[in-house]
């Protein structure tokens, strides 16, 4: 009886061992899935943390009496000032004395009172005369024949016309002049005289001289 009841006891606890080993195994896969399952979870919880979000709450808005009116911006019409024409005086009823200014610490400065403009000189042209080219042998006048043989002399003054090519052009006398004596002088002043013309910056104008012409005998 005793070697029966041993063995029977051997029967029983090898039946039971299976079912120990199921809830063992099914432990394990229970904390092995609790495992993977909060592995998963932790990178989510890592890289995506809830953001926290803070409620202002805003402030109730004035009443429409309270409000102020927005400033109004001046316009490029306000800051344009009036023209006003100003009639220029007079520059004859104009005090010529300067006023003196006044000095800090005492004392004053006459300014210089300035010249005016209508009163500077202007500049004069530049006038030469005309000057005389004829050559030597050209510059005496015949001795009129009848003067010659009564051995008569004269001194004529004479103003001669001279053009802008320097030829004269007219001869007529200054004072009493004889009439002999002033015909052969123009006669060939007229034909034979040259001068160069006068200038005036530069260019050539018309012009007159006045010369006093000798009708002498040699001795």
């Amino acid at each position: 009886m005793l070697a029966y009841a041993a063995h029977r006891r051997r029967i029983a606890e090898r039946h039971s061992a299976p079912r120990a080993m199921l809830v063992i195994i099914a432990g394990h896969v229970a904390l092995i899935a609790a495992v993977m399952s909060a592995r998963m979870d932790l990178p989510e919880r890592i890289f995506h943390p809830p953001t926290p979000v803070e409620l202002i709450p805003l402030p109730d808005p004035p009443p429409e009496d309270a409000r102020t009116p927005p400033k109004p911006t001046p316009s490029e019409l306000d800051s344009v000032r009036p023209i006003i024409s100003i009639r220029r005086p007079n520059d004859d009823t104009l005090e010529p004395t300067p006023i003196p200014l006044p000095v800090p610490g005492g004392g004053a400065i006459v300014p210089i009172p300035q010249p005016r403009l209508d009163s500077l000189p202007t500049a004069k042209p530049v006038r030469v005369g005309p000057r005389f080219a004829t050559p030597p042998s050209a510059v005496r006048p015949p001795y009129p024949s009848a003067k010659l043989q009564s051995e008569e002399e004269a001194v004529l003054k004479l103003r001669l016309s001279i053009n802008e090519r320097g030829r004269v052009v007219a001869v007529e006398p200054v004072g009493r002049a004889d009439p002999a004596f002033l015909a052969a002088a123009r006669k060939h002043l007229l034909a034979h005289w040259r001068y160069r013309p006068a200038t005036e910056d530069g260019r050539a104008i018309a012009s007159s001289t006045v010369i006093t012409l000798r009708f002498e005998l040699e001795g």
